[in-house]
């Protein structure tokens, strides 16, 4: 009720009596930072899984040739087995640069190039932990300045510049020639970097728009 000039009480329209909508109100309620924590935690294991994996592959996977196994990637060509595991760790660290920020994403290459020398076999360590170093320091000078004006295109920009520069430095420091090898490995990866930016765009529309 309300009083008129008159002294007499007034109706209130309902309308009125409506209370204002808070701030914010109707709109979905910002992921909590436990949840982008926990996205982290998971892209951090994909990746040195992925490292780990991509080894044991080489070794157990495939069509066994000298001194590895082989899968078909298509069109005719094959590439060692851990070339799919091999293209994931660029999307994985990518997405968990995303998540956790640039230092964490910079602390993944030294973890991920230490996890390379250490799981891969005598002959090869040198070879697989240096050019993990260099291919990861690649994806992560691509990634960085491209990532915040287009997610997707930043993983596979940075994928795909991060795959040509592994394969042809893994594949010359090994003593594999490159024309039997190359291709196969980066066509290889290159399914993988592509998987990745669909997963990208999907992160972004449902997911990573909510933490910005």
């Amino acid at each position: 009720m309300q009083a008129q000039a008159g002294g007499r009480p007034q109706a209130t329209s309902p309308v009125l009596r409506r209370a204002a909508p808070a701030p914010g109100a109707g709109a979905a309620p910002a992921p909590s930072i436990l949840a982008r924590s926990g996205l982290a935690v998971v892209a951090f294991t994909v990746y040195v899984a992925s490292i780990a994996g991509a080894n044991w592959m080489i070794s157990h996977v495939g069509r066994p040739v000298p001194g590895a196994h082989e899968l078909p990637v298509f069109f005719g060509l094959e590439a060692p087995s851990g070339v799919y595991l091999a293209g994931l760790t660029f999307v994985a660290r990518d997405v968990l640069q995303r998540l956790a920020g640039t230092r964490a994403g910079l602390a993944a290459i030294v973890l991920g190039a230490i996890v390379s020398w250490g799981v891969s076999s005598a002959s090869l360590a040198l070879a697989s932990g240096g050019t993990f170093l260099l291919s990861e320091t690649c994806d992560f000078l691509v990634y960085t300045p491209l990532q915040a004006r287009n997610f997707p295109l930043a993983v596979v920009g940075s994928g795909l510049v991060s795959d040509a520069v592994d394969s042809t430095v893994f594949l010359t420091l090994a003593g594999i020639p490159l024309s039997v090898a190359l291709p196969g490995q980066l066509v290889g990866k290159a399914w993988l970097v592509l998987a990745g930016g669909l997963v990208a765009s999907l992160l972004r529309r449902k997911v990573l728009p909510k933490w910005r």
